[in-house]
């Protein structure tokens, strides 16, 4: 499909920013999804393109979060096996199923997650004790939001990140790294299913990539540098805003 030079460029921006906002505080797709659908594209090509470039952002972010932190793999390794898992089944899902039910069980989560993250005044400020185990949560949590990143997506990087700091007592920051290694594995996951569907537009992926690669590079270097005091403000704006899209989408369309 081709597209307007003006819309190749906006696109870019878009997914520029969404790559810094993603990794600081997840949420995205909220940038690049609505861009996406302004294009024309079919519904499922915007999914399987946003997914490619939201892996590169993911991956980069991914990457130089570990790097940075120097976070080593065994931290991760058992999250990282249940997201595979988790995200597979759900991409197979989202073939079969209807979302009905996930888009009005959506906005639930978020607005807990949301209540939760406002009135916590010490929010992933620093490290507090595990209130679960590490199997428990990873078997739970890379099951439950591997499965719905690959049959839905919006949120995920967010619950990941609620989920460790509530239940692991993970700071923000480390929380935030975590996540984002997390989100890269579902994410691949369902791109390889819809490159498998044939629905991914490779020159807009490959384009918005690009900004995403360079936007995640920022983002990075920005949570750590910043760490909490940058990480909660952008958080909790952004699970707002993907409160008011999924409330509009699952009762008002």
């Amino acid at each position: 499909m081709a597209l307007h030079g003006f819309i190749l460029i906006f696109l870019f921006a878009c997914s520029l920013a969404a790559g810094i906002i993603d990794t600081i505080a997840g949420g995205g797709g909220l940038i690049t999804v609505p861009a996406l659908l302004a294009t024309g594209l079919p519904v499922a090509s915007v999914l399987a393109t946003n997914k490619l470039q939201a892996s590169f952002g993911s991956g980069t972010a991914a990457f130089r979060l570990m790097q940075y932190s120097r976070t080593p793999f065994t931290e991760i390794s058992l999250g990282v096996f249940f997201c595979l898992i988790g995200a597979t089944l759900g991409s197979i899902a989202v073939m079969l199923l209807n979302d009905n039910f996930l888009q009005r069980l959506l906005p639930v989560l978020l607005l807990c997650v949301l209540i939760y993250s406002v009135f916590s005044k010490r929010l992933g400020s620093e490290n507090h004790p595990a209130k679960a185990s590490k199997a428990w949560v990873m078997l739970v949590f890379g099951l439950l939001l591997g499965f719905y990143d690959g049959f839905f997506g919006p949120g995920t990087g967010a619950f990941w990140v609620i989920a460790m700091v509530f239940f692991l007592g993970y700071n923000l920051q480390k929380a935030t790294i975590h996540a984002k290694v997390y989100n890269f594995i579902s994410n691949v996951v369902a791109l390889i299913w819809f490159i498998i569907g044939g629905h991914v537009i490779y020159s807009i992926g490959l384009l918005m990539a690009a900004g995403q690669f360079i936007g995640a590079h920022i983002g990075a270097k920005l949570v750590m540098k910043e760490g909490a005091k940058l990480i909660k403000p952008l958080f909790i704006s952004m699970v707002s805003m993907m409160l008011i899209v999924v409330v509009h989408k699952a009762y008002f369309n």
